[in-house]
């Protein structure tokens, strides 16, 4: 399906090492706030207070959430657990104050507010868990990452890989650079964020491999860059129709999903839109750089001069 069909292919490797030297500078960029600021870690990692909350009717889970941040609270976590009516809270260490204390006094405002509050459960999430969930969570990127080399090496071949991890660990220092710089709150929803813009922006990354491939092997007159261009040019109706889609869910989720869904949205956004630039600009310059050429991908597979099927007959490989 196509909305449109370009005819002349767009120079896209004209430009390659300008749209890579801004990538290289937001890249460092980030890295610097990261290293500067840090993440504004959520209570999953750091510790704090949890408490489990029920109400008679659905509970309104704004006025919850302003109802404990009027009590000097900040970085709550209010959220549904299981039905409406019951309500999981979250939220970080106060200093001069316990556990127990700060579970008092919130569901004492709780009850204030609405009569029928009622504490289903309290418990202390100590930083001890937290240091175990950032190391799970840095394993689980480790491997996602290792996955994705193996995947393209085998597919395809090992400077694609390379390729393609290294624009794909931009788009995620980039996304950890903004929530270092704004402070916005990082959790486990936006790792799995990170997560999942990994997979998402390697799948870009194939369908241009993928088409470099072929034209590698449809257009043996052609030179390593235009191949490359055509191949980009050929995907962008692909390109919109995909990513655009994706995109109006990802924006419908921030829009209107509320303070739970919001940063694990946000960092979808982030994601996506610099995934597609990544592919585009950094991905495929990278294994150009690399040297990709013909016989990189295929082997033992040239078609002969004389074939009638092939549009570049009598052309030398």
């Amino acid at each position: 399906m196509e909305f449109f069909k370009i005819r002349r292919d767009i120079p896209f490797m004209r430009n390659a090492l300008v749209f890579n030297l801004i990538s290289f500078i937001t890249f460092a960029v980030a890295v610097f706030f990261l290293f500067s600021r840090g993440l504004h870690l959520s209570v999953e990692f750091t510790g704090g207070t949890l408490m489990e909350v029920s109400y008679s009717q659905p509970a309104d889970l704004d006025r919850i959430r302003n109802t404990v941040a009027g009590l000097g609270i900040n970085d709550v976590q209010v959220q549904n657990f299981g039905t409406a009516q019951d309500v999981l809270i979250r939220m970080p260490v106060q200093k001069g104050s316990t556990s127990g204390q700060q579970s008092e006094k919130v569901l004492e405002a709780l009850k204030a507010a609405d009569p029928t509050a009622n504490l289903r459960r309290t418990e202390f999430v100590g930083p001890q868990v937290g240091d175990e969930l950032a190391v799970d969570g840095l394993k689980a990127l480790a491997f996602v990452v290792l996955g994705i080399m193996i995947y393209l090496a085998i597919r395809f071949e090992w400077k694609f890989a390379v390729a393609a991890i290294i624009a794909n660990l931009h788009d995620v220092v980039i996304i950890l650079g903004f929530f270092a710089y704004f402070q916005w709150e990082f959790s486990l929803p936006v790792l799995a964020a990170v997560l999942a813009v990994l997979g998402y922006s390697v799948n870009e990354s194939v369908v241009i491999f993928d088409r470099i491939r072929e034209n590698f092997r449809r257009y043996r007159k052609l030179s390593t860059v235009e191949i490359i261009d055509n191949a980009i040019t050929s995907t962008i109706s692909r390109t919109i129709i995909t990513h655009g889609s994706t995109q109006l869910m990802v924006l419908s989720m921030l829009l209107f999903g509320g303070a739970t869904l919001h940063y694990f949205a946000l960092a979808l956004t982030i994601g996506i839109l610099f995934g597609i630039y990544s592919s585009v600009f950094v991905a495929a310059a990278i294994a150009m750089w690399l040297g990709i050429q013909r016989e990189d991908l295929i082997k033992g597979g040239v078609k002969k001069d004389n074939d009638p099927n092939d549009p570049n007959a009598g052309a030398a490989v």
